[in-house]
């Protein structure tokens, strides 16, 4: 006898095009939890600058894997993955109809397609390679790994410290490349989730446009004063100075930018960045369902 499917729920999109509200709205009708896919969002320290859910929101239905996180841990894509599965076997053992939603699009991927069976990493390797990387910084870390293991150094960016300490971190524990992992067959996902995925695409200029509003909430709400406390224990190599805006506002605080230009060039890299997640989604995803609007309905429906 076949194994009962349990549906699964996958909304992605870009930055500001209403993911979030749609997900909660879906969430009300359907009795959800609501899962989160976006690689900022899992941290905790700027809740506002990442576009957290806010405390009246995540009253209103379960949220889960919403600053997790400390600001200096790292988290890869199976990482996340393998959270996301427990928040969904946690979401149906509650029989709530479990909602991912996020635009970081290679986390959805790595859950809806599978990714290589690369073993779990015990925490305490992570976390000795996040000290050595703290005591001696990127560069000498990036040179231990060009040293250890050249095959997967030439596929990094030097300055990329997710990627590094990840590399490290499954050399170190399984004592072989992640380049070697990488090149097995994908695990599959687990039969007994079906999932049913949604891009939610607005046109160009209305999310663009939204976009810019956006920003200019978040720094009505308090952004400025977030990095401002967030800059005193932040070292230059913890993901979440990866955040849109975090860098401009932080030049505006060191005294190299007018808080207008510091937001104009923020608002400017937050519609590239949307524009680069468009073309993701159209061209990677492959969604079961489209939407130029949220339509909570339709989804629910699918």
């Amino acid at each position: 006898m076949q194994e009962k499917a349990f549906k699964v729920l996958v909304i992605g999109g870009p930055t500001a095009s209403g993911k979030s509200g749609l997900a909660l709205s879906a969430a009300l009708q359907s009795n959800g939890a609501i899962i989160n896919a976006d690689s900022m969002q899992l941290y905790d320290g700027l809740g506002l600058l990442t576009a957290q859910p806010s405390a009246a929101e995540q009253a209103q239905a379960p949220h889960l894997l919403y600053a997790g996180l400390a600001p200096d841990d790292i988290c890869s894509a199976a990482r996340w993955r393998g959270l996301a599965l427990a928040a969904i076997e946690t979401a149906l053992q509650q029989r709530r109809l479990p909602i991912i939603v996020g635009g970081t699009g290679f986390y959805i991927k790595t859950l809806v397609k599978g990714i290589s069976p690369i073993p779990s990493v015990p925490p305490d390797v992570r976390m000795g390679i996040i000290a050595r990387r703290q005591e001696i910084g990127t560069p000498a870390l990036y040179a231990e790994l060009q040293a250890r293991d050249p095959a997967m150094a030439a596929k990094l960016e030097p300055g990329n410290t997710q990627r590094l300490v990840r590399a490290l971190e499954v050399l170190e524990a399984t004592g072989k490349s992640l380049a070697e992992w990488q090149e097995l067959p994908p695990a599959p996902p687990p039969a007994h989730l079906r999932f049913v995925t949604a891009a939610l695409l607005p046109p160009r200029e209305q999310l663009y446009a939204q976009c810019d509003k956006r920003f200019g909430d978040m720094l009505k709400a308090g952004a400025l004063d977030e990095v401002r406390e967030f800059m005193k224990t932040a070292t230059d190599d913890m993901p979440l100075t990866k955040a849109l805006g975090y860098g401009e506002l932080k030049q505006h605080l060191e005294g190299a930018l007018s808080l207008a230009d510091a937001a104009a060039q923020a608002q400017m890299a937050t519609r590239r960045y949307a524009k680069r997640q468009v073309t993701w989604f159209r061209h990677q995803m492959a969604a079961d369902i489209v939407l130029e609007a949220p339509d909570a309905r339709k989804l629910l429906d699918a």
